[in-house]
């Protein structure tokens, strides 16, 4: 085996729907509002007992189930989130336990919004080294818990849910090489800092970050994987903003992809957006199995991680 290759997705999202206009109940803003700043409609909101990890699990599941694989066969979990509250039993651990698998390696890992391309570099890597078989990648996110309610210029951007990936070996290389890096002197424009933790932001610095300096490295990745832009069949971005979404796609000059909008209807749920938004694409069959897909997070640290991938 010389590469590795996503098997199969799955997600998880909480019953409760946060329209535009119930928040406008809670804080000065209105559908409009933010429908013409962000193009969000409405958002799931995660009760008392979805936990990070009860979500994580819950998607998890589903990627399993739809691999064909039993849960002995899994030797690695990475759980990308920034939203676990405890720190020991990890994220993974808990995941792992609830599945019943029986002795994987577990780590969770905190790169915020490009979390899970990170973790996904990482399960390839790891798998290309021969030190894991199969792997369950998730990303989730409890982003209602640290987001302050009285802020309208954060609240009505967040949302929870989870996603997950299963990677598995390939005979041929269907993770294309990562191109990740971060800004770290801009760090501050994404902060979860405080006790209680709170979410804030400087909405304008990370627009023109993500807008400018974002579509090359975009192109980078498609280069590193040997795709041109226009011969990808989709692309999901993390899913922060529909006014940054679409203009890093259209510089980007994927003519012919299908970009996923999940925020739309999720909000922006930090590391679970890139896998929440990919499940659904593949289940609503809009990609082709076998096509190029790129994924790609940014945010918080001002990290940045890519990747093009085979549509399972």
């Amino acid at each position: 085996m010389t590469g590795s290759r996503v098997l199969a997705l799955g997600h998880y999202q909480p019953s409760t729907v946060l329209t535009n206009d119930e928040l406008a109940t809670m804080v000065d803003t209105s559908d409009e509002w933010i429908r013409s700043r962000v193009g969000i409609r409405e958002r799931r909101v995660a009760g008392p007992d979805e936990t990070v990890a009860h979500m994580a699990a819950r998607a998890a599941a589903k990627a399993l189930a739809n691999s064909g694989l039993e849960p002995a066969d899994v030797d690695l979990v990475l759980v990308a989130t920034c939203t676990a509250v405890d720190r020991s039993p990890n994220t993974a651990a808990r995941v792992a336990a609830e599945l019943g698998l029986p002795s994987p390696a577990v780590m969770d890992l905190n790169v915020v919004c490009a979390g899970f391309t990170h973790a996904l570099a990482s399960a390839d890597h790891a798998i290309r080294a021969k030190a894991a078989t199969n792997a369950l990648v998730i990303g989730v996110e409890k982003f209602t818990d640290v987001t302050d309610w009285t802020d309208r210029t954060t609240c009505v951007l967040v949302g929870d849910g989870a996603g997950a990936a299963v990677v598995t070996a390939s005979a041929e290389p269907e993770i294309g090489p990562v191109v990740w890096g971060s800004v770290p002197d801009m760090g501050h424009a994404v902060r979860i800092e405080g006790t209680p933790s709170r979410f804030a932001q400087e909405g304008q610095s990370v627009y023109r970050w993500a807008t400018t300096q974002l579509p090359p490295i975009t192109r980078e990745v498609c280069a590193r994987a040997g795709v041109r832009p226009e011969d990808l069949a989709g692309v999901v971005l993390h899913q922060a903003n529909l006014r940054i979404i679409e203009p890093v796609a259209r510089k980007l000059g994927a003519v012919n992809a299908v970009v996923a909008k999940d925020v739309t209807e999720s909000g922006n749920t930090s590391a679970a957006s890139i896998p929440l938004a990919l499940s659904k694409l593949v289940a609503r069959g809009e990609v082709a199995s076998g096509e190029p897909i790129l994924l790609f997070g940014f945010g918080g640290n001002l990290s940045y991680a890519g990747q093009v991938i085979r549509c399972p």
